[in-house]
C-alpha cells in the first residue's frame, strides 16, 4: 500500500500523544541482570518452601521440579528449611505463610511494600548471603498464594516451558544445564482481576475423551482431568474457571473432588449465564421431582437448591452469577409474563439470591463476588430498564462470533462492581456451529478486548473455548492481554506475539513462516471459517445450500480461494519436514491439523461446487471434480483418525470429532455427473458468462470476453473442456500480435485429471494499437458499449481438428493526460474497488483519527475510528470540519447515478445510545451517513456474521466523467472500514467486492 498524503491538523501532534501516553504499558521495576544456575556441573539449586504454604505454592513447586528433569535429567529438591551450608538455593514464599520469607521482610533484606496487600502481585530477587551459611537465594514473594504459583512457574517459563508441554506435547528441549538471567523484579497486579475458561459444548471431545480415555474410573471430566486443566491454567496465570455444563456432563459439584481439586489448585469456580448460584440447571433440576424451572410459581423449591450449593461452597473461592435463565440456554420460562413483569420478576430473583447469600456466607452481599451476565435476551431486560446492584459485576456478552454486543457507559464505568466480558472462541448455536477448529481471528479477538479494556471493563474475562483443543493459540493469547493487556497496546502487538509463540515453541528459524502461514490461515478463515463452506444453517438445520462465491466472475473468486487453500497446505507440509522430531506432534496439533484440516473442508465444498458447475456445462471434468470432493472428505477422516490415535499412543483418542453435532457441513457431499455422450466435443466457456460459448453461432455476438483496460492491466480467463468420452487436442490462436495467451495448445481428455484447462488471457500494451491523446474520458458513454474510437477489438481463434470458434477480445486503450502518473483507482467494466487501507489521504478529527490494523479483514487492513471515546457527530457539517477523514481519488469513464457499497466488520454500538456509523460523499457532495447496526438476531445479523462482513449504501450522483474524491468520515468511534466498493451500475453479485481497481498506468 503506497498512501500518498497523511495530512495534519494543528492539533494532531496533541491528540497523538495522548492516544500514545494511553497506551504506555506498566513498569517493572528493575536492576542489572545476573546469571542463576538451577542446574550446572551436575548440580541442581534446591527450592524451600514451608510446609504451611497453600496448597497450589506446592503444586507450583513440583511442575517446577519436574520441568527442569523434563529439561536436564535432574530432578531438583523440594525442601522445607534452610540448609546450614549451601551455595545457592530459590526461596518461595507467601507473605504471612512462610517463616522465611517473613524474616527476610523483619530483617530488611526484601522490601515487600510493591506488594503487600495487592492482587496476585510478586517480586523475585537474587539476594547475597541472606542467611548464614547460604552464599545466594533467588527470593520469590508472592503477594497471595497465586501470586506465588505464578511466580514459581515464572521460573519455567524462563527455562522455555511452554504453556501447552502437556496439553499440546510441546516436549521441552533437552539441556545439560539451567541457567537464568534475574533481575529484581515486580510481577504483577494483572490488569484483568479473574480471567478464566469455559469448558462448553464438551460432547465431542473434552468429554468422551476424559470419560473414555484419560479418565475411565470417573467416566467423567472428574478430578483427574481437572487437575491437568488447572496446571494449564496456572501455567497460563488464569485464575477462573466455568466448569463444562452439558447434559452429557455430570454436574461439577457432584463429582466428588471437583471441588477440592479447584480449591487445591487456587482456581476460582464461577458458572455460566444459564447456571445462577453455581448450579448447573441442566444436571441438577428434574423436572418431574422438582416442578417448574420457574421462579414466579415454584421459587421456594429453586431457593432450596441455591441455598445448598451456597452452603456447599462456602468454605471456596467463587463467583455467584445472580439472576436466572431459563433451562440450558433459554429464555426464561414465564411465557405469560410481559416484559416488564419479567424485569420485577429477575429482580426478586436477584434480591432473594444475595439474601441467601449474606445469611449463608455470614458477610456484607457487597463482599461477595457476584457477576450478571445480559446474554441473549437479558441484555434487553437490562436495557429496558432492569436494577442490578452497584457492587455486582456486569458481564458483557459478545454475539456468539465474536462481536461484543455491548460495553460500559461513561455512568456504568464507575460502578463499583465494575465490568467484564464472556467472550466465545467457539459456539453451537444459530445461524451456524463453529465447534470443530480454532478460526477466530486473534486480531479481532485484540480489538474487541481492547475495546473493551477502554472502556474499563476489565474485572472479569472469561473465554468460552471449547473444549481446549485446538484453541490453544488464541487462549493464550486471551489470558497473556488479560494478564498484562498493557503490552498489547498495538495490533502489531498480536503479530509479535504470534511470532514469538511460534517462535518459542518450534525454533526462531521457522517463526516468520510460521507466523505469515498462520495469519493467512486465520485470513481465510475471517472470509468464511471452514464450518460455515455448505452455506447451510442451524436451529432449523438447513440442508447444503448454493455457494455465494462467483465461479465465472472477477477472476472466478471460488478457484481463487480454492488455490490459496491448497496452496497454505502445502506450505505446512512442506515446512514439515524441518520441524525437530520431538515437536512433530506439536506441529501436528498446533499449525497442521488445524490449517489441513480447514484447507481440506475447502477442498471438500469448493470441488462439491465446481463439480455442480462442470455439470451443468456437460464438462467431463464434474467427474474429476467429484474425486477430488470426495478424497478431501475421506483425507479429513485420516487426519482425525491421526489425531486420536496415532499421537503419543493415543493419548488424545476422542478429544478430536470431524463432525461435531453431525451437520451436513461435515458429511460427504454429493456430486452430480453430465450425460454420458460417446461423441466427443469440445467446449469453451468465458469469463463472465454463466453458459458456455454457443458454438451453433461461431461469431456470436456474445462469444466475447469482459473488456480489458489499460489502466488496470487486468486479464481474463477461457476455460477449455471436454464434453463426452474420448481425446480432442487443441490449438488457441491469437489474430492480433498483442494478445498474450498463458496456454497456446493442449489436449483434454477424459484421464488423468485432465477434462479441462484454464487459458488466461492478456495484452501486451506496448503492441496494442496507440489511440489518440485526449484531455477528457468519453462523457456519458455506458462502459460496456465503448465508442469505436476508444476500444481495440481483437479474436482468439480455437481449432481443433474438426472445428474452429472465434472469441472476441475488446480492450480500452485511451491516452488520457489526466492518466498520466495518476495513483489513484480507476472504473472497471462498470465499478470501482477500493481496500479501506488504500487511502489517498488521511486527515484527523478534532478529537479522533483512522487507525490501521493490518491483517485484519477481507482487504488485510482495516481503519478503525479511535479513540472510542470520542463523541459521535452525526450533523453534517460538523461532520465536514470535526470528524476524521478518508480520502480517495477514483476516476471514471462515465457519469450518472452510482451506490457507494461500504463494508465493515459487524461490530456493535459501544453502548445503548450509540451506533456504528460513517458518513461517505462523492466529490463536494454533503455527507451520506450509512449506520451498519444489526436488530437482535436478525436475518441481517445471521449473514453478516457468517461472512464477517456487514455492508450498506449510500446514493451518490457522478457529475461527470473523470477524477473524483471519496470521502468516509467517522461518525461514530469503533467503526471499522474494510472495502469500498463504487457501482456504476457494471457490478455482478459476488461473496467479496471485485480485486482493488488501482490505476497501474
Amino acid at each position: 500500500m503506497k498512501n500518498t498524503i497523511d495530512k495534519i491538523r494543528p492539533f494532531d501532534f496533541l491528540l497523538a500523544f495522548l492516544f500514545t501516553l494511553s497506551f504506555i504499558p506498566a513498569t517493572v521495576k528493575g536492576n542489572e541482570k545476573q546469571a542463576f544456575p538451577i542446574v550446572s556441573k551436575g548440580n541442581t539449586t534446591s527450592l524451600v518452601v514451608v510446609g504451611n504454604e497453600p496448597k497450589v505454592v506446592h503444586i507450583a513447586a513440583n511442575m517446577f521440579a519436574g520441568d527442569v528433569q523434563n529439561i536436564t535429567g535432574k530432578h531438583p529438591e523440594i525442601i522445607r528449611e534452610i540448609p546450614q551450608k549451601e551455595n545457592r538455593i530459590i526461596i518461595a514464599g507467601t507473605i504471612g505463610k512462610s517463616k522465611w520469607i517473613n524474616k527476610l521482610v523483619t530483617e530488611k533484606k526484601v522490601n515487600i511494600s510493591t506488594i503487600k496487600g495487592k492482587w496476585e502481585s510478586w517480586t523475585m530477587q537474587v539476594l547475597e548471603k541472606p542467611f548464614p551459611g547460604v552464599k545466594q537465594a533467588l527470593v520469590i514473594i508472592g503477594s497471595d498464594r497465586r501470586a506465588t504459583a505464578y511466580g514459581i512457574l515464572e521460573l519455567s517459563r524462563m527455562m522455555g516451558v511452554s504453556a501447552w508441554e502437556w496439553w499440546a506435547d510441546v516436549t521441552p528441549i533437552h539441556q545439560n544445564e539451567i541457567v537464568l538471567n534475574m533481575s529484581h523484579k515486580t510481577y504483577g497486579s494483572p490488569s484483568v482481576k479473574y480471567r478464566g475458561l469455559f469448558l462448553n459444548d464438551e460432547d465431542w471431545g473434552l468429554q468422551p475423551w476424559a470419560a473414555k480415555t484419560f479418565e475411565p474410573e470417573t467416566g467423567d471430566i472428574g478430578p483427574k482431568t481437572y487437575a491437568k486443566i488447572f496446571e494449564l491454567m496456572l501455567r497460563l496465570r488464569a485464575n477462573t474457571i466455568w466448569p463444562a455444563m452439558h447434559s452429557c456432563t455430570k454436574a461439577f459439584y457432584t463429582i466428588p473432588g471437583n471441588a477440592k481439586t479447584a480449591d487445591d489448585y487456587a482456581i476460582v469456580v464461577g458458572t455460566s449465564h444459564c447456571e445462577p448460584m453455581l448450579c448447573n440447571i441442566n444436571e441438577e433440576w428434574n423436572s418431574e421431582r422438582m416442578g417448574e424451572w420457574r421462579y414466579d410459581t415454584n421459587a421456594d423449591t429453586i431457593r432450596k437448591l441455591f441455598n445448598r450449593r451456597v452452603e456447599q461452597t462456602e468454605n471456596y473461592e467463587s463467583i455467584y452469577t445472580i439472576g436466572m435463565r431459563g433451562k440450558h440456554d433459554s429464555p426464561m420460562d414465564a411465557k405469560n409474563l410481559s416484559e416488564q413483569d419479567r424485569i420485577k420478576l429477575l429482580e426478586k430473583v436477584i434480591a432473594d439470591q444475595r439474601n441467601m447469600l449474606e445469611k449463608d456466607k455470614h458477610e456484607k452481599a457487597s463482599s461477595i463476588p457476584q457477576v450478571f451476565i445480559p446474554y441473549k435476551e437479558v441484555l434487553g431486560y437490562y436495557q429496558h430498564g432492569l436494577k442490578v446492584p452497584d457492587d455486582v459485576t456486569i458481564m458483557w456478552t459478545d454475539d456468539n462470533y465474536g462481536y461484543i454486543r455491548q460495553l460500559s457507559t461513561p455512568g456504568e464505568q464507575k460502578r463499583a462492581g465494575g465490568a467484564g466480558i464472556y467472550y466465545h472462541a467457539s459456539y453451537w448455536g444459530r445461524p451456524h456451529d463453529y465447534l470443530w477448529l480454532s478460526t477466530t481471528h486473534p486480531l479481532l479477538i485484540w480489538e474487541e478486548m481492547h475495546k473493551a479494556y477502554q472502556t474499563n471493563d476489565h474485572n472479569m474475562w472469561i473465554l468460552n473455548c471449547g473444549d481446549i483443543k485446538p484453541m490453544e493459540y488464541n487462549i493464550e493469547l486471551f489470558m497473556d492481554m488479560a494478564w498484562n493487556m498493557k503490552a498489547f497496546s498495538r495490533p502489531d502487538s498480536v503479530v509479535n506475539h504470534l511470532e514469538k509463540w511460534l517462535g518459542d515453541i518450534f525454533a526462531p528459524k521457522n517463526e516468520k513462516e510460521l507466523t505469515q502461514i498462520m495469519l493467512d490461515y486465520y485470513h481465510l478463515c475471517f472470509m468464511r471459517r471452514p464450518e460455515f463452506m455448505a452455506w447451510s444453517q442451524t436451529e432449523p438445520v438447513t440442508k447444503p445450500q448454493e455457494t455465494e462465491l462467483t465461479q465465472i466472475r472477477y477472476g472466478d473468486e471460488l478457484t481463487r480461494r480454492l488455490k490459496d487453500w491448497t496452496q497454505l497446505s502445502d506450505k505446512v507440509k512442506e515446512l514439515k519436514s524441518t520441524i525437530p522430531a520431538d515437536r512433530q506432534d506439536a506441529f501436528f496439533e498446533l499449525v497442521d491439523y488445524p490449517v489441513t484440516g480447514a484447507s481440506l473442508m475447502n477442498q471438500k465444498w469448493l470441488y462439491h461446487y465446481k463439480n455442480e458447475f462442470a455439470a451443468q456445462q456437460g464438462r467431463t471434468s464434474a467427474g474429476q471434480f467429484a474425486k477430488a470432493s470426495d478424497n478431501a472428505y475421506k483425507q479429513i477422516k485420516t487426519e482425525t483418525d491421526y489425531y486420536n490415535k496415532g499421537i503419543e499412543n493415543g493419548k488424545w483418542n476422542k478429544m478430536m470429532s470431524m463432525a461435531p453435532r453431525n451437520l451436513p457441513v461435515f458429511s460427504e457431499p454429493s456430486f452430480e455427473l453430465p450425460q454420458p455422450d460417446a461423441k466427443a466435443s469440445l467446449g469453451l466457456a468465458l469469463e463472465g458468462y454463466q453458459m458456455e460459448v454457443n458454438q451453433d453461432i461461431p461469431n456470436a455476438y456474445s462469444n466475447v470476453l469482459p473488456v480489458l483496460n489499460e489502466y488496470l492491466k487486468d486479464s481474463a480467463f477461457v476455460d477449455v473442456f471436454l464434453k463426452g468420452n474420448g481425446i480432442i487436442n487443441w490449438t488457441a490462436v491469437p489474430q492480433q500480435p498483442w494478445i498474450h495467451l498463458s496456454v497456446s495448445n493442449g489436449t483434454v481428455s477424459g484421464n488423468n485429471n485432465k477434462g479441462e484447462q484454464r487459458i488466461w488471457v492478456s495484452i501486451d500494451w506496448d503492441k496494442v494499437p496507440q489511440r489518440k491523446n485526449t484531455d477528457e474520458p468519453p462523457l456519458g458513454h455506458d462502459y460496456q458499449l465503448i465508442p469505436p474510437s476508444y476500444k481495440v477489438n481483437g479474436s482468439i481463434q480455437f481449432v481443433t481438428k474438426d472445428t474452429t470458434l472465434a472469441i472476441g477480445v475488446s480492450v480500452f486503450n485511451p491516452k488520457f493526460k489526466s492518466l498520466n502518473d495518476y495513483k489513484g483507482f480507476v472504473e472497471a467494466n462498470g465499478y470501482v474497488s477500493i481496500n479501506a487501507g488504500d487511502w489517498t489521504a488521511r486527515y484527523p478529527g478534532k478529537n479522533a483519527n483512522w487507525k490501521p490494523i493490518k491483517h485484519l479483514g477481507y482487504s488485510g487492513e482495516v481503519m478503525l475510528a479511535l479513540p472510542y471515546q470520542a463523541a459521535s457527530i452525526s450533523n453534517p457539517a460538523q461532520i465536514k470540519e470535526q470528524s476524521p477523514c478518508l480520502e480517495y481519488d477514483f476516476y471514471t469513464f462515465n457519469k450518472g447515478e452510482a451506490n457507494i457499497r461500504v463494508q465493515a466488520l459487524p461490530t456493535h454500538p459501544l453502548y445503548k445510545g450509540k451506533s456504528v456509523r460513517c458518513a461517505v460523499a462523492v466529490d463536494e457532495q454533503e455527507p451520506v451517513i450509512i449506520d451498519f447496526k444489526t436488530v437482535g438476531r436478525s436475518e441481517e445479523w445471521k449473514q453478516n456474521v457468517l461472512k464477517n462482513a456487514a455492508v450498506k449504501s449510500a446514493p451518490q450522483i457522478i457529475n461527470q466523467p473523470g477524477k473524483h474524491k471519496l470521502r468516509i468520515w467517522m461518525v461514530d468511534p469503533g467503526v471499522m472500514v474494510d472495502r469500498i466498493l463504487i457501482d456504476l451500475g457494471g457490478w455482478k453479485e459476488s461473496y467479496t467486492f471485485p480485486p482493488e481497481t488501482k490505476c497501474r498506468n
